[in-house]
């Protein structure tokens, strides 16, 4: 909205059309969403002990986290607002991909809310149904998909509806996964429909210890901001052999709002927690990532830049799968993180290591952007 305000005022005063440019207003986004949630978080966390919204930590899991009983949760509620917040000032609101992270971020935190507020209501930690979780989660994946392949199958060209569509291969400059030749977009819809449930899931197992999750939040949402900056270029997309989707370039004003509301919010998560994201911020902050990697069609540099959350989600998947299997376990606990820790790393060990590791799959899957 204050794109506009400035813009209008520029008539007047020129200096104001300085917030046209893109890379300002991405910055505005991240300094906006950090002040935002700088200033609001210690209000957040006292009205949220007010209501007694503590956290409600599982028996079964490792013994030292019965200590954070209590510990206000629905900390999310802050991140998302945060990044609304900067979006509707710093984003033209005239680009859809916009609107979509937006109802995408609102309907997963809707159901994150609703699971984080029935574990406290009941003390228990189940939350929502399953099937009935799954059910929306579906309802909202589903809905991304269907948009994006619209969007893709009303441009003027049909190389542009094809490029919006097909998936590419990291390193390999002309070999992709051809979804555009499966009619109706249910390939892409398909694929779409895994991309954000997975992130969405697997960015919610990882939110397990003190700001374990959030850092890489941030860090991958900076490497798909350059994504989308590149994509959104039609100059960088040409030189880097990627498509060019013009919608991309307001996804940096997103990227921008998640990474100051995630560190304005880490601020508060450091260990010992103040507050913890809960589902509601898990849930939607992974979609959004999942989403936007759809946008750039970057999901497989995604899964590299995002390969913690990865391996969190397949830690969790084989260890079920091998004790229906064999009776058997690979880990001593599960997911990855609470291994660690069960064999006698620290929680801060445990959460700087993969910080790190973190950080380096982001910088792999950056280079992939090169590498063709």
């Amino acid at each position: 909205m204050l794109v506009w305000l400035f813009e209008w005022l520029g008539q007047y005063y020129t200096p104001f059309f300085a917030v046209s440019s893109l890379t300002l207003r991405a910055l505005l986004a991240v300094i906006t969403a950090l002040a935002f949630s700088l200033f609001f978080g210690g209000r957040v966390i006292k009205h949220l002990r007010t209501l007694k919204y503590g956290q409600a930590v599982r028996d079964d899991g490792p013994q030292s986290h019965l200590i954070k009983t209590g510990t206000p949760t629905m900390g999310g509620v802050l991140i998302l607002t945060s990044i609304g917040v900067a979006t509707l000032l710093w984003a033209r609101l005239s680009n859809p991909y916009v609107w979509i992270l937006l109802v995408v971020m609102v309907i997963f935190g809707a159901v994150g809310w609703t699971d984080d507020w029935l574990k406290i209501k009941y003390k228990n930690p189940k939350g929502l149904i399953a099937r009935k979780k799954y059910f929306w989660l579906s309802m909202g994946a589903l809905f991304v998909g269907v948009s994006l392949y619209y969007i893709a199958s009303i441009q003027p060209s049909m190389a542009t509806t094809r490029e919006m569509q097909d998936v590419l291969i990291p390193v390999f400059k002309n070999l992709i996964i051809p979804f555009s030749v499966i009619p109706f977009g249910i390939g892409f819809i398909i694929f779409t429909y895994f991309v954000i449930n997975g992130a969405s899931n697997a960015v919610n197992l990882t939110d397990g210890l003190d700001g374990l999750a959030i850092l890489p939040v941030v860090l991958v949402a900076a490497g798909l901001g350059a994504m989308a900056y590149v994509s959104g270029d039609i100059r960088f997309s040409e030189y880097l052999h990627v498509p060019y989707i013009t919608y991309n370039s307001e996804v940096i004003i997103v990227c921008g709002a998640m990474i100051g509301a995630g560190l304005g919010f880490l601020w508060f998560n450091a260990h010992p927690a103040q507050v913890f994201m809960g589902d509601v911020g898990a849930l939607a902050l992974g979609a959004m990532l999942g989403t936007i990697a759809v946008m750039t069609r970057q999901e497989i540099a995604f899964a590299i830049m995002g390969g913690l959350f990865v391996a969190e989600a397949l830690s969790v998947m084989l260890q079920v799968g091998s004790y229906k299997m064999r009776k058997k376990r690979i880990f001593r606990m599960a997911p990855l993180h609470h291994h660690f820790e069960e064999i006698g790393w620290k929680e801060t060990q445990v959460v700087v290591r993969f910080w790190i590791i973190a950080i380096v799959l982001v910088v792999l899957g950056l280079m992939t952007l090169k590498l063709r």
